[in-house]
């Protein structure tokens, strides 16, 4: 009987398919898929060899909305862990981490030893990848709060770990942010004491000027921008205004009044070269900033950080619709009281948000004409509301009713206690490394001499996002493990290994167990160093 080993320590793939130099990890690799035509399936080969950069340059972070919940959380954490911290609580002692990382604490199995047992190492052992604790942070917010007092307001941390925190937090002061009051909820004003004067192309050039001077300050290689404010509502998408990228460019010259500080603040930072990722729900990438990050070859990804129940729900139904059961009502509800909530309950910022969070089931519901016809959908429903008692401690229900076998109903109820920041935090690290490494990955396909990156849409980084950003023409994919299957696949092709296809077929036949079990160790359960 086979178990469980973990391997810690960095590994070297033995393969006449991989290969290692100073610089980089060069791997052949054969992509196997299937092509189907009519009533004619064919199995499809492409050869092709990927090329990962091993060094990880030094990176800044600069994040939009640095003051909120989730900004000052996502410093304050990567403060905490590269310090080591421990803070004491009613439970007892507890010590940093970065949980709910998928990049930074979860395992992949990386194959089988000679007695069956599978062989897991933790993602990050893949490859080379950024660490946090590396990380240079900065950003800005409409609010000035030093982040040792946001850190305080937002009443996120335990008592004793702001405690120890505040003297490393309390001189980082966000810088002045873009503050167009007619995308957010008017409630925002209160807090708006830190934004840019000026037309639309002046504040874009103070954001481009401040990217600039954050890097050469900080002797940086690279900086990537994270939005992580207000939820935005949906921007007009119109023709000479946003719909290709002469325009969008024009438009934020003219002070066009359909273009949003989010959208201002991504073509700064295509502008600049750097990579632009949105954690919020409304349509940042116009198509004209889409057409200008394919133009100017930069990285974008997006939308809205998939943390609690809309991530619940991507598992939920995938595993309802390929165990055969039919979901034919989803309703949904939330309360929170943080401020995000807060901005969430003005309607026109809640019907970006509940855009988003609709949509995540289609993918699923597509791939099964067995139970559903085309252009047949569940019922779904969204709700959420402000509560402000409950802070960042935001309540999720869902109700789930499928039809079952022979005329039955089945209904799941399910509810999730969700700390918003807590969950969302580990979100902003994955998909800041993730985006780094991309940067490091190239291919070049048989037959060709050019090595060539991934497409400007950075549609690998879906797992954290509800709303994936694919480049056109490209399907959107939201069940979660499938998503997560990429992620570890790429990283196998990147060393020249195949993919896990957990088929286990050592395990299925007597002649291989026999194998396996003639030189079974004593200890199955073992770490490796």
């Amino acid at each position: 009987m086979s178990s469980y080993k973990n391997l810690d320590g960095q590994f070297t793939v033995e393969s006449d398919s991989c290969k290692y130099t100073d610089d980089a990890i060069i791997a052949d690799y054969s992509y196997e898929t299937t092509v189907v035509e009519g009533n004619t399936v064919k199995p499809s080969s492409l050869k092709m060899q990927f090329k990962t950069e091993r060094k990880v340059g030094k990176t800044g972070v600069m994040l939009v909305g640095l003051g909120g919940n989730n900004g000052c959380t996502c410093v304050a954490g990567a403060i905490a862990n590269k310090l080591g911290l421990t803070w004491e609580t009613k439970e007892g002692t507890q010590k940093s981490n970065y949980w709910g990382s998928l990049l930074l604490a979860s395992t992949v199995k990386l194959g089988n030893d000679r007695q069956g047992n599978s062989v897991y190492t933790p993602m990050s052992n893949m490859l080379p990848l950024l660490n946090p604790n590396d990380i240079v942070w900065g950003g800005w917010d409409i609010n000035g709060t030093n982040l040792g007092d946001a850190m305080k307001r937002s009443k996120v941390l335990d008592y004793d770990l702001q405690s120890k925190l505040y003297p490393h937090m309390k001189d980082i002061k966000p810088l002045p942010s873009i503050y167009f009051p007619d995308f957010i909820a008017a409630n925002q004003g209160e807090r708006a004491d830190n934004v840019l004067t000026g037309t639309k192309q002046e504040q874009m050039e103070q954001i481009r000027k401040d990217i600039r001077e954050f890097k050469t300050k900080n002797e940086l290689d690279q900086v990537i921008l994270l939005w992580t404010a207000n939820t935005e509502r949906f921007s007009a998408v119109e023709e000479g205004v946003n719909d290709n990228a002469e325009n969008i460019l024009s438009s934020i010259e003219m002070g066009e009044a359909e273009v949003s500080a989010s959208t201002v603040f991504a073509v700064a930072s295509i502008l600049e070269g750097c990579t632009f990722i949105n954690g919020s729900p409304q349509n940042t990438f116009v198509p004209g900033v889409v057409e200008l990050a394919r133009q100017k070859k930069v990285f974008i990804a997006g939308d809205d950080f998939k943390s609690g129940q809309t991530k619940m729900k991507s598992v939920m139904v995938d595993f309802l619709v390929s165990a055969g059961i039919k979901p034919v009502s989803i309703v949904s509800y939330n309360h929170l009281g943080n401020n995000d909530g807060k901005n969430l309950s003005a309607p026109s910022q809640f019907r970006s948000k509940e855009i988003s969070k609709s949509n995540v089931v289609d993918d699923m519901v597509a791939s099964n004409r067995i139970l559903f016809e085309e252009d047949e959908h569940p019922d779904h429903v969204v709700v959420i509301k402000y509560v402000p008692y409950v802070a960042d401690s935001k309540r999720a229900m869902d109700e789930y009713t499928s039809e079952i076998f022979m005329g039955g109903k089945n209904t799941i109820v399910m509810h999730n206690t969700c700390e918003d920041s807590l969950l969302a935090t580990p979100l902003i690290y994955d998909l800041v490394i993730l985006g780094e490494l991309c940067q490091r990955v190239q291919v070049k396909k048989e037959g060709e001499t050019e090595w060539e990156s991934f497409h400007p849409v950075l549609s690998l980084l879906s797992y954290m996002l509800k709303a994936p950003l694919v480049p056109n023409g490209a399907p959107v994919v939201n069940a979660l493990f499938t998503q997560r299957c990429a992620i570890v696949n790429l990283m196998r092709a990147c060393l020249g290994l195949a993919p896990d296809n957990h088929m286990t077929l050592e395990h299925r036949f007597e002649s291989t167990l026999a194998a396996l079990s003639s030189d079974e160790p004593a200890n199955k359960k073992m770490r490796l160093g």
